[in-house]
């Protein structure tokens, strides 16, 4: 009677109204504002940000359903009954009292429910002389989690796009020093600028014999990291061996621009929860048992993968310049695959997607267990425990954004190769779509009139730069598109 009582049945309606008007209305405002936001992008031409957005809704979307599926199919699930000798073993806490599991596990269960047909369902379970697989109450508390990582991810998502922008538009002032000057006198300038800091770069990079052996270069690169990594001899001497490589008579080339919309492109692939980070969350969940203090040490994951990308991209920058001085005539930096892991500079970008993910699971379950079981829970552990878990996480979360990332975002364009983000958007669609035209088309002069006729801004760039590597743009489309 009391269960009944308190069912849907037996609730008044203004009560039912209520609530859904509230959820309804909170709902519809976050839709609301992201739709906005989507639209406020659109008018800025923010094509690449746009696209994160889409893929951050299709996360949220992914993770209102699982959640809805555990709501539709908690009953079936807490039917589920398994051996009281398995609900014993592999326990995040100790249970409290020294009584059977058995009894144990429905003690916890008629003090702490929050559903009362968790009680028909345990029973179902008792008669057959068994325990539940998954209380409702623990499906309950399963919700709250995916709640909070998902207003995690969103949050996190945000101060690494505002942390690493902020940081790639300071480097804006070193483009527009550098700029071509349109009278010989400017010309001559700006030569002997990139000249002066391509020795400037070269001395900082290879002074002394004793930097050629591996061990100081990656201890230098090591410590390089946490000390404002990139300064203006790094960015003109990088952003020259760039253009000399891929675009020799382009001097008027935009280096920032094209760095910026790869940061927004790699942010489209950070903000998105691929299959093996669902896979970590499924160990992590697993290997969190009393007495490991798996989520302690977990902590360090994060910080480690950090330091060590970190130190591979300021070793990368080294080895160029050493590349670059020991070349007898014409110094300049010359890019490479060969300086990345196996050849892939990519393998970095998962390595940055991993910790800043992680970084933000460490930080939302720690806020779940504070929430749902408090301050003092066994999950929590000591206080000694928690306070450097929140410090590494606020450090890998602020130094990944503002240093790593946009490290990356330079580093990573000294490869061999470049990608199609050199055009601007609309440009970028189209030859994206010319490049997965079947092979016989490019050649065809039809074809080749209609894509020049469709590029419109700053066609003049972008055509020349068409024109010169029509095949380098379509294997490095078509590894783009194979990318994401």
């Amino acid at each position: 009677m009391a269960e009944e009582s308190n069912s849907l049945e037996y609730t008044p309606t203004w009560v039912v109204a209520v609530v859904c008007f509230v959820i309804v209305l909170i709902s519809f405002f976050a839709e609301r504002g992201l739709h906005n936001l989507g639209k406020w992008l659109k008018k800025k031409k923010q094509d690449a940000l746009f696209e994160a957005l889409q893929k951050l809704e299709e996360e949220l979307m992914l993770l209102g359903f699982i959640s809805l599926l555990l709501t539709v199919t908690q009953g079936a699930i807490s039917r589920f009954c398994i051996p009281p000798h398995l609900a014993a073993i592999m326990l995040p806490c100790k249970r409290k009292t020294e009584s059977s599991s058995h009894e144990k596990y429905f003690h916890v269960i008629n003090n702490r429910r929050r559903l009362l047909s968790a009680s028909s369902n345990a029973a179902h379970c008792v008669h057959k002389g068994k325990v539940q697989l998954f209380s409702l109450e623990a499906l309950h508390q399963l919700h709250i989690f995916i709640f909070v990582l998902a207003v995690v991810q969103v949050i996190f998502c945000a101060s690494t796009m505002v942390l690493g922008g902020a940081r790639i538009r300071q480097w804006k002032a070193w483009e527009d020093s550098i700029k071509p000057k349109p009278e010989p006198e400017g010309q001559t300038k700006i030569a002997e600028e990139h000249h002066h800091h391509l020795t400037k770069f070269l001395h900082k990079h290879t002074k002394g014999f004793w930097r050629k052996a591996a061990v100081i270069s990656w201890l230098i690169s090591f410590f390089k990291h946490f000390t404002g990594s990139i300064t203006k001899s790094d960015y003109i001497a990088l952003r020259q061996g760039f253009i000399k490589a891929h675009f020799p008579h382009m001097s008027q080339f935009n280096f920032h621009e094209y760095i910026l919309r790869n940061l927004q492109m790699d942010f489209k692939q950070i903000v998105g929860i691929s299959w093996y980070l669902w896979l970590f969350v499924v160990i992590f969940l697993l290997l969190n048992v009393e007495g490991w203090h798996t989520y302690f040490w977990l902590a360090f994951l994060p910080l480690i993968l950090l330091l060590l990308v970190g130190a591979k991209l300021e070793h990368i920058i080294a080895r160029m310049a050493h590349e670059a001085n020991e070349q007898t005539d014409n110094k300049e930096v010359k890019p490479s695959d060969d300086h990345f892991w196996f050849g892939k500079p990519v393998i970095i970008l998962h390595l940055i997607h991993f910790i800043l993910f992680q970084n933000s699971f460490e930080i939302a379950f720690f806020f779940w267990i504070w929430c749902t079981y408090g301050f003092e829970s066994c999950i929590m552990e000591k206080l000694g425990y928690i306070v450097p878990r929140l410090i590494m996480g606020l450090i890998v979360q602020v130094l990944c954004s503002y240093s790593t990332l946009p490290l990356y975002a330079l580093v990573s364009q000294m490869g061999s190769k470049y990608t199609v983000r050199v055009f601007r958007g609309p440009t970028q669609s189209l030859i994206t779509r010319w490049a997965n035209m079947p092979s016989g088309i490019h050649e065809t002069p039809a074809h080749t009139d209609q894509l020049i006729a469709e590029t419109s801004q700053s066609a003049a760039q972008e055509m020349i730069v068409i024109e010169a590597t029509s095949a380098s743009v379509t294997e490095h489309s078509r590894n783009d598109a194979n990318l994401f």
